[in-house]
């Protein structure tokens, strides 16, 4: 049998923008995808794809490699942290000011997973301080 598995950045960044789209209740359904650029073309270091946006305010952008995705989260960096190494995807905490999360998807499946960290990111957000 042969294992058909998504691994071209474009199509990730697809992939993962029609599954924040695809939700019109629940945390992801507070989501939505702006400023995006329909012309991106994959790069080494990761090109601008889009910004995620949380109630209009964005918590993340999208950038695409040519064989993997990565949501940088500027906002709930410490959820993102810890709901990506809890689903298994590779994290990487960046020091800049402000701090922010980098969060890789490598495949479809790793997408599918990559959406829990954006539920993870905002019941952070919502939750008292």
């Amino acid at each position: 049998m042969v294992e058909d598995r998504t691994t071209d950045g474009r199509r990730l960044a697809e992939l993962l923008s029609s599954e924040i789209h695809g939700r019109d209740s629940g945390p992801l359904g507070r989501l939505s995808v702006a400023d995006a650029d329909p012309d991106v073309e994959p790069d080494e270091f990761g090109a601008y794809a889009y910004a995620v946006a949380l109630d209009g305010e964005r918590v993340a952008e999208v950038a695409v490699h040519p064989d993997r995705i990565h949501a940088a989260f500027a906002h709930g960096v410490e959820a993102a942290v810890a709901a990506g190494g809890d689903a298994g995807l590779r994290v990487r905490p960046k020091a800049v000011e402000p701090p922010r999360t980098l969060v890789f998807a490598e495949d479809g499946a790793e997408v599918k997973r990559l959406t829990d960290v954006f539920v993870a990111v905002v019941e952070s957000l919502d939750a008292p301080e």
